[in-house]
């Protein structure tokens, strides 16, 4: 972890012009950053055109995997936000990716403990997924000589966010990774809590593969944020060094790692997770080069 970085800054007036002009490419988390739940966070549709405008390349980096690349484009679109499906790098996708350019063998499938994101994702990348929302309804019967049958040919599990969990679904993915030779246990992300309304924080993936490390005693194979598996993929997708890229979030422990450890730029927006006194607490040793209230920010203090 880096952490012999200079003082965190206050973006400002005096020092807004100097980061957008040394960026060519801004990314930005979604949770708690573009939108609450479904809503919208004030100015950021406008300070998103400006950026564009400026010919800055935009990025859409998010660790919820309950939607994939197609439905999170809707999404921004329903938002009245103009995005390619091309700029959207969800945890979901980061899942089927790591599998692809790992050469998982096609004839293996994937168990997934999540939602219809990952499955989607897993299709589109060639892979079989089982489980998802369907195995959500299924309930286990817990009596003698009762033995729980599972598909030995699933070679990786997938773990993520998925408000269908049961243990019906703990039992499937436990038996795939402890019995089933060489069977990887993937995580999406492991963010504690997320704003899945706009009104309050809910239990996030890391609650689910924290299940699933507790069952198996193993630990598994982040994806997403802050691994840097899913920044080298944008790395070689987009052709910009980390150097020129600032990472907008608002975690500390996802988002800003995830900037500062592949030696991005850093913007900690206080709209969601992250609280000032949190930022600036001592114990604190993630400290992001700007912080600011929101997105909105930027446009605002570079306006005369």
């Amino acid at each position: 972890m880096d952490v012999a970085r200079g003082a965190t800054q206050l973006l400002s007036s005096q020092n807004v012009g100097d980061l957008v002009d040394s960026v060519e490419a801004f990314l930005f988390d979604c949770d708690g950053v573009i939108w609450k739940g479904d809503a919208l966070i004030d100015g950021v549709p406008q300070t998103l055109d400006m950026l564009r405008s400026k010919g800055k390349k935009l990025v859409f980096v998010t660790n919820n995997s309950t939607k994939s690349r197609r439905q999170y484009a809707k999404k921004f679109h329903s938002l009245g936000i103009s995005v390619n499906e091309d700029e959207i790098f969800c945890s979901s996708f980061a899942a089927a990716m790591f599998l692809k350019v790992n050469n998982f063998p096609r004839e293996k499938k994937v168990y997934v403990i999540g939602e219809e994101g990952i499955l989607e994702e897993l299709e589109l990348a060639g892979f079989t997924g089982l489980g998802g929302p369907e195995d959500g309804k299924k309930t286990v019967q817990l009596k003698p000589n009762c033995l729980f049958e599972h598909e030995k040919t699933v070679g990786a599990v997938v773990v993520g966010l998925d408000q269908y969990i049961n243990y019906y679904k703990l039992q499937y993915g436990t038996l795939c990774i402890r019995e089933n030779p060489g069977c990887l246990f993937i995580a999406t992300n492991r963010d504690a809590v997320g704003h899945m309304t706009d009104l309050q924080e809910w239990p996030g993936a890391g609650c689910m593969v924290a299940a699933i490390c507790g069952s198996t005693q193993k630990e598994p194979i982040v994806v997403g944020k802050p691994s840097p598996f899913l920044m080298d993929f944008l790395v070689q997708k987009f052709q910009v060094s980390c150097s020129k890229m600032c990472m907008v979030g608002d975690r500390l422990d996802t988002d800003i790692l995830f900037g500062q450890n592949a030696g991005c730029k850093t913007l900690l927006v206080l709209s969601g997770v992250t609280s000032q006194p949190t930022l600036l607490d001592p114990s604190n040793n993630i400290k992001p080069d700007y912080y600011t209230n929101k997105v909105a920010d930027i446009l605002g203090l570079l306006e005369p």
